[in-house]
């Protein structure tokens, strides 16, 4: 179970409404959808074509058909032959790699993207990115002498300061190794709850899209599957077959309740109480708790004399697969779901069906301390 911060969709944030179809040789896009404020999350394997969906958002493809349209703004509609070249869209792009110019200093980097902000522009000032990144001490540097967290971080806040409309990150994170990708997302977090910006955000790594997004979008082989609230999307046992089975789990929503004496934090869910490794977080701090499927055993009443912590009563709601191993669909008190993996012949003997009445047992030892604010190693 992995804790990270939680923001709620801005409401008042610009729709974006995306068409397309495009033909590549042995290759057909054929996505539409629509990301309401806050984060979505373009997710899929590679080569599924999130990039090529974003290019399209950007300007920088021209695809043969489609319509794309921010805040009521048109893009493109090939309908009309609508197309508005990438310096009008008012989009920051921020790519895998961070492209920051060599021979210029952070600071030169930033304001560079400051000219490109239209005149009159609402949008962060150049102080307010530098503390919301954390990049006050690298100002002088050049990239050569940064790392390629702060480089991404410096990336982002170039594109920040262009006062966009739409903020695109492009697998920013894909360079990094697990300590320096769990070093920066907390200042991704960060980045959603202070800014009204929507973003894009496309990864092929379910543990970021699980932290950071609001909104999932599904695509597999150049189409979207479906798209939704992630939390929906991540507790259904159709979305499992897009993931690799140690990463099949389900978000709860939740808020920090208590620090215990003992070092464990009390996370107040509509579910039920969760006790997690201690968090860096006030009382009251929204947070999102992720639990894989792999980490939650079902029985029929508690536990008694157990290790486990936490757990809390269900129905079962769905049970879906066809081998050995079946992923059972688990509805919570007040409507939320979880996903359990159990063996075909656990589900005979505990005569498991939809609407059985039961216990899910989250195992302590997949208790896993997400990034909130203020936490991890600056990368």
């Amino acid at each position: 179970m992995a804790v990270a911060a939680s923001r709620a969709p801005d409401r008042g944030a610009l729709m974006l409404s995306v068409s397309l179809r495009h033909g590549f040789p042995g290759f057909t896009l054929d996505a539409a959808f629509e990301a309401p404020g806050g984060v979505t999350a373009l997710f899929g394997r590679s080569g599924s074509g999130k990039t090529t969906i974003v290019n399209a958002v950007a300007g920088l493809l021209r695809p043969d058909r489609g319509r794309i349209v921010i805040g009521g703004r048109v893009l493109m509609d090939s309908a009309t032959g609508a197309f508005l070249p990438p310096h009008k869209r008012r989009i920051g792009y921020v790519f895998q790699e961070a492209r920051l110019f060599p021979h210029l200093t952070v600071r030169q980097n930033l304001t560079y993207g400051a000219r490109f902000a239209p005149r009159g522009a609402q949008g962060p000032t150049l102080d307010h990115v530098v503390d919301l990144l954390g990049i006050g001490r690298l100002l002088d540097r050049r990239p050569a002498l940064l790392s390629g967290g702060e480089k991404a971080r410096v990336a982002i806040g170039r594109a920040l300061l262009s006062r966009p409309e739409l903020l695109i990150l492009d697998e920013p994170l894909a360079a990094l190794d697990d300590r320096r990708r769990a070093a920066i997302l907390p200042y991704l977090e960060r980045l959603q709850g202070e800014t009204a910006i929507p973003i894009l955000y496309i990864s092929h790594v379910i543990a970021e899209v699980a932290r950071l997004a609001n909104t999932l979008v599904l695509i597999d082989a150049g189409r979207v599957t479906r798209t939704g609230p992630l939390e929906d999307l991540l507790s259904d046992p159709a979305t499992a077959a897009l993931l690799d089975s140690d990463e099949v789990g389900a978000v709860l929503p939740g808020r920090v309740a208590g620090h215990e004496g003992d070092g464990l934090t009390r996370i107040a869910s509509p579910a039920g109480d969760l006790l997690v490794p201690g968090l860096a977080a006030p009382v009251g701090y929204p947070v999102r708790v992720r639990i894989r499927a792999a980490e939650v055993i079902v029985s029929l009443v508690p536990p008694q004399d157990s290790s486990a912590l936490n757990v809390l009563p269900a129905t079962v709601s769905r049970i879906e697969g066809d081998g050995p191993m079946v992923l059972v669909q688990l509805r919570l008190p007040g409507g939320a779901a979880l996903l359990a993996r159990i063996t075909r012949r656990s589900v005979a003997a505990l005569g498991l069906a939809p609407g059985t009445a039961c216990h899910a047992t989250i195992k302590s030892a997949g208790l896993v301390q997400g990034g909130t604010e203020g936490q991890g190693e600056s990368p």
